[in-house]
């Protein structure tokens, strides 16, 4: 039999209402005839003198223990039923933390992943504009002889890379990141250098004074790789400088316009 009773705090009424409470269910009884036939046995053996016991005090003491009981019985209902809602509230909440822990968790984890894509990106520009940017074979140097300048000085008739005004002796330096293929003597260039760019294409140092690299070497931008001189055909002590397609003569292409399209002012 399942009892229920209205929420909030509950007090266990007094005795003097739970008797009175009880005594009117007796007093119920007593109507109907169950009270009298308790009692008529008590009342038929006692002395006219004597208080009279009707059975109504022993109906009123159990009443209340049954009262009790049932009070009892509530409260231990109430407790079990507040006992299982805060489980279901401390469950709720444990849920709803992991949840939001995770969703924190999860955005920390896409924001490192896209900081971390982005410095990638970052570093491959870098690196790609690095690759792409070079510098000038003579350092605070100028251009004496431009390009496709008109001489008899030259087999060709024209003038197929330019001359930097550099001292014997001026350091040299590779422009860009690069694989020696050519280290010696070469004709009318005098002793040379040729290097085959990470690009594809092709740079010529020539007129050196002394050569410091050897076939197959790699090179870095802006590593000397030699120092200028007055060697082969030349008039004078200057750098020449050829950007090529190929690494044979002849596949000469405008190497200002070279040096300019990698970030070099000349």
């Amino acid at each position: 039999m399942a009892f229920t009773r209205a929420t909030g705090k509950h007090r266990r009424a007094s005795r003097t209402a739970r008797t009175t409470r009880n005594l009117a269910g007796i007093a119920t009884l007593a109507a109907s005839g169950v009270v009298a036939s308790v009692a008529s046995p008590a009342l038929a053996a006692t002395d006219e003198s004597a208080p009279h016991d009707t059975g109504l005090q022993q109906a009123v003491v159990m009443g209340d223990e049954l009262a009790g009981r049932i009070e009892a019985q509530a409260d231990a209902q109430q407790a079990a039923a507040e006992a299982t809602a805060a489980r279901a509230k401390a469950e709720a909440e444990a849920v709803r933390l992991a949840d939001a822990a995770k969703k924190r968790a999860d955005e920390a984890k896409k924001k490192a992943d896209e900081e971390r894509a982005a410095k990638v990106r970052a570093a491959r520009e870098a690196e790609r504009k690095l690759l792409n940017t070079f510098v000038a074979p003579v350092t605070g140097s100028y251009v004496s002889t431009g390009y496709k300048a008109s001489s008899g000085l030259w087999s060709s008739g024209s003038h197929t890379g330019i001359d930097f005004h550099a001292a014997s002796g001026t350091s040299v330096h590779a422009v860009g990141a690069g694989t020696v293929v050519e280290a010696g003597w070469g004709g009318a260039y005098g002793n040379n250098i040729v290097l085959r760019m990470n690009d594809g294409t092709y740079t010529q140092y020539g007129h050196l004074s002394s050569i410091g690299v050897t076939v197959g070497q790699s090179v870095s931008r802006g590593e000397r790789i030699a120092l200028s001189g007055n060697t082969g055909n030349t008039t004078g002590p200057h750098l020449h400088f050829e950007a090529r397609t190929g690494p044979d003569y002849g596949s000469d292409i405008d190497p200002i316009a070279y040096l300019r399209a990698h970030g070099v002012s000349v």
